[in-house]
């Protein structure tokens, strides 16, 4: 019963997340709309279900969700930041970093949330991963010192995306 369920619903969670999406957007609620969502959060899922990995194993979503809401706060401060520095400092005192931030995150997602979210907090960006997966490469926008920006990446992200994804 449960194949036949994967079968059709390859991912539940998706499928559900995409019929709310689309009854969002819409300008007003309709039973069709609702409907319709319902179709496309199956359809979605279902064509594209070739092209996903695996599901994680031992993913938990609560600390995802604590995960989020650091990450948004971390956002915020982060366009403060960039806006003073953009604000303040001369171009010719910038000191923008190459760094390389080694990995103790083996699951691709893990290792994907973490290259986004460096992408997403203003004046980072991911620009590489290593072909074993075992380095991220990051530019800074400004730093004194590329060595806190490492550890703090991986004591902020990396830890924690280490207990979601265990």
């Amino acid at each position: 019963m449960e194949r036949a369920f994967r079968w059709v619903l390859p991912h539940p969670l998706l499928t559900l997340i995409l019929a709310v999406v689309w009854v969002l957007l819409q300008n007003e609620i309709t039973a069709g709309m609702a409907v319709f969502g319902v179709i496309l959060g199956i359809l979605i899922p279902w064509v594209t279900s070739v092209w996903w990995p695996d599901q994680p194993n031992g993913f938990r979503i609560g600390k995802m969700a604590t995960y989020s809401v650091m990450v948004i706060w971390d956002i915020i401060v982060a366009n403060i930041q960039v806006a003073w520095i953009v604000l303040t400092v001369p171009n010719a005192k910038l000191k923008p970093a190459w760094i390389v931030v080694p990995l103790e995150l083996k699951a691709p997602e893990a290792i994907t949330v973490l290259a986004g979210t460096i992408t997403l907090t203003p004046g980072t960006v991911s620009a590489d991963l290593s072909d074993e997966g075992h380095s991220l490469l990051v530019h800074v926008l400004h730093t004194d010192d590329p060595d806190s920006v490492r550890d703090d990446i991986k004591d902020r992200y990396e830890r924690r995306l280490l207990e979601i994804f265990a």
